[in-house]
């Protein structure tokens, strides 16, 4: 593996939990805790290490990250009676969580205490500046967080501007999943994908990018594929990605609002080709939604497009519930419960901190990916190189430009 990747047997983890009662400190030495100006004398304030009773808390995914970390919760729960009375679960998709969360705030009756959420929701949130902001209890509860995290899932985290917490990371793509029946061989060029799309029209699709990890990470990828002038810059450096997507849109009948519907369609046989990523391509087929005969291929000249999902806390929860849900993101972060965000490949590889081998897994991952995994993608993940999900500013620009040219058009 690069220096990006899992450093599975590379050093040991240097975040335990500490004794019972305490706060779980997960890892060792945060890299930014404070700020550059901080002294001793302005150490940031801390709050009890559990709270005054046992909270319910009302936890909302908006990025299907349950199907990752909610064993983590359980065990949490059933671990710390004294911190946990009760966990409700909702879910949501990612355009409707601002406003939904902003209601709460502006009637001061927050009753989401927990939001799980990929970089779209995340950014969302920061530009309406919904969530609070966990910087100053690193040292308290998430000692080494920086340190700890493999490289490519400590550059993510930085995305959430130290209000949020990173939980789980993955490659993501952009890659192509396609029907071998239909597609003899898959394009390996931008310009291959928009011939193969003039011939067969309406057989190619990825699902809007506002509530999709393929689709977002389709339109992120397309700048490096392209080579365009600045993949960070929607608005003043993508002018080849617009083109692009104009003159492919003439191909394209429908943008699904989510992925899911993407995958049903390829299965269906609606579509023969559409944007996918590391997890959707292994967890579609080894759940049964994508037959096991779809392929799926790279670009020839690529770029990964990294994604992360977040626990993000609500401004305006009560202090015990800010203490509660502290104690469960340290929790989620340390080896064992990360061990079980490999799940069924949703989002290979899935753990966000180093040390956390496949083999560490449950069994019952273990054997997905064994059934349904891809060698290649730990190939790839060495020979090429990675860069970040855009900013939350950048990112929300590149959505509302997608829909305002692209999306409205169908």
């Amino acid at each position: 593996m690069s220096a990006q990747l899992p450093e599975i047997s590379r050093r040991t983890l240097l975040g335990t939990l500490a004794a019972a009662g305490a706060a779980a400190p997960v890892l060792a030495a945060c890299s930014a805790p404070t700020s550059a100006t901080a002294t001793a004398s302005s150490a940031p304030p801390t709050v009890a290490s559990t709270p005054s009773k046992p909270v319910t808390i009302n936890i909302l995914d908006v990025a299907g990250n349950l199907a990752l970390t909610k064993p983590a919760i359980e065990a949490f729960r059933a671990a710390h009676p004294e911190i946990v009375a009760g966990v409700t679960y909702s879910t949501g998709t990612a355009p409707q969580l601002a406003s939904k969360i902003q209601a709460q705030q502006q009637a001061g009756n927050v009753q989401t205490h927990l939001v799980l959420t990929g970089t779209d929701g995340l950014a969302a949130g920061i530009k309406l500046s919904l969530w609070q902001n966990v910087k100053t209890y690193y040292d308290q509860f998430f000692p080494g967080l920086m340190a700890n995290y493999q490289s490519a899932a400590a550059s993510m985290a930085t995305l959430a501007q130290d209000q949020g917490i990173e939980l789980v990371w993955y490659p993501s793509g952009p890659l192509i999943e396609y029907n071998p029946a239909k597609v003899a061989t898959p394009p390996g060029t931008t310009d291959a994908l928009l011939d193969w799309a003039k011939a067969n029209p309406g057989k190619y699709q990825y699902a809007q990018p506002r509530n999709s990890g393929p689709g977002r990470t389709w339109l992120m990828g397309l700048p490096y594929l392209l080579g365009d002038s600045d993949p960070t810059d929607p608005v003043n450096g993508w002018s080849k990605t617009w083109a692009y997507l104009t003159e492919l849109n003439k191909y394209v009948s429908t943008y699904p609002t989510g992925t899911s519907a993407t995958m049903k369609n390829i299965a269906s046989g609606t579509v023969d080709m559409i944007a996918s990523t590391t997890g959707w391509y292994i967890n579609g087929r080894a759940i049964g939604t994508v037959p096991a005969a779809i392929k799926v291929a790279k670009f020839q000249t690529f770029t990964w497009v990294t994604d992360a999902q977040f626990g993000v806390i609500p401004k305006g929860v009560s202090n015990d519930e800010l203490i509660a849900n502290l104690r469960l993101l340290a929790w989620i972060l340390t080896p064992e419960q990360q061990a079980v965000t490999y799940d069924k490949g949703y989002f290979y590889p899935g753990p966000a901190v180093k040390n956390v081998p496949l083999s560490s897994a449950p069994a019952s991952s273990q054997q997905v990916i064994a059934q349904y995994g891809v060698p290649d993608f730990d190939t790839w993940m060495t020979q090429y190189p990675m860069k970040n999900s855009l900013p939350a500013d950048a990112q929300v620009t590149a959505f509302d430009l997608w829909d305002k040219n692209i999306g409205s058009t169908k």
